[in-house]
């Protein structure tokens, strides 16, 4: 076999020493590291990821004999929240079908962490201060500015994108060439971040963006007011993407109305139906009020050797694989 080449060796042991660093980092906090099952008899039901499938051949008394491969931890998580286990987290593969490239590989490393009694913005601080510790690793820090989803937009596009009309927010991308077909108001927002204020982003700053419309609230409460907001955040390295955290939605029947409503829109756009995870529906009314978040690893590992290909923080890419 041959040799590694000398800048992923170097990011092999990296991943080693932010992996060191993740334990300390929770057990000063008193925070559980667990493992939960990366196969699943339910689904991810939300239309833009795709999961991977497998079929079990042994006995039919071990349940269900379709399984899915994991899209993050989450569900298991909240299922051991319900059960009382307190405060915890963990560092897991998991595996999104279809998603591979300079930015993508079908399967990844997410770290994922809940804390009891913390709301978004909370939470969003610590994982501010976990990103920091992790680029001290490499002998850099990051200044730290919060901002609200509707600041963001009116500073980097003075547009409002609680109000604005879809065609405001068609114009600043007029030059992009986008095939408008099938895109909703929501993917025109998150187009314009992609094409334009992700990219306008410091690469020695980490950027906090808080509460967002309530039509993206995915597994986030929604707060009311006047237009009534998700209470979620997601954090940006520089131009980068990195973590994505949520107020915890504790209500069981808007939960599952939110996973029939996944559905309805997988069956509009000719994909699969999933199946829902009864268990955490289940779980859910027995969870404390807490936050989560979700950490790309691998995007981490990136923005810390600033590289913009996966390929360079990976022992093995898919095509190697």
């Amino acid at each position: 076999m041959d040799r590694l080449p000398l800048h992923q060796d170097s990011a092999l042991r990296l991943r080693a020493s932010l992996y060191a660093l993740i334990r300390d980092f929770f057990a000063a906090r008193d925070v559980l590291e667990v493992e939960t099952p990366i196969l699943s008899a339910a689904g991810n039901t939300e239309p833009n990821i795709e999961s991977f499938g497998t079929l079990f051949s042994g006995h039919a008394d071990a349940g269900a004999r379709e399984r899915w491969l994991r899209t993050s931890p989450e569900f298991a998580l909240k299922r051991l929240l319900a059960a009382g286990v307190g405060d915890c987290y963990e560092r897991g593969r998991v595996f999104r079908n279809g998603e591979a490239g300079r930015r993508h590989n079908p399967e990844f490393t997410m770290l994922e962490w809940y804390r009891v009694g913390f709301d978004h913005r909370r939470l969003m601080r610590e994982t501010s201060d976990l990103v920091r510790a992790a680029l001290a690793l490499v002998g850099r820090d990051a200044s730290v500015v919060e901002i609200s989803y509707r600041d963001w937009f009116l500073a980097g596009l003075s547009i409002d994108p609680l109000c604005a009309a879809i065609e405001t927010l068609q114009r600043p991308l007029e030059d992009s060439h986008i095939n408008a077909d099938g895109l909703t108001r929501d993917d025109w927002l998150d187009l314009l971040i992609t094409h334009r204020l992700q990219p306008a982003l410091p690469r020695e700053r980490i950027t906090l963006v808080h509460d967002f419309p309530a039509t993206q609230c995915a597994l986030a409460r929604i707060r009311d007011g006047n237009p009534p907001l998700a209470e979620r955040f997601e954090l940006y390295l520089g131009p980068h993407e990195i973590a994505n955290g949520y107020h915890e939605l504790t209500d069981p029947v808007e939960q599952r109305a939110r996973f029939e409503n996944d559905n309805r829109r997988r069956r509009a756009r000719g994909q699969r139906e999933l199946p829902i995870d009864e268990r955490l529906l289940a779980a859910l009314a027995n969870m404390p009020a807490c936050a989560g978040v979700a950490l790309g690893v691998d995007r981490l590992l990136m923005a810390m050797v600033k590289t913009d290909d996966i390929r360079d923080v990976l022992a093995f890419a898919f095509s190697d694989a």
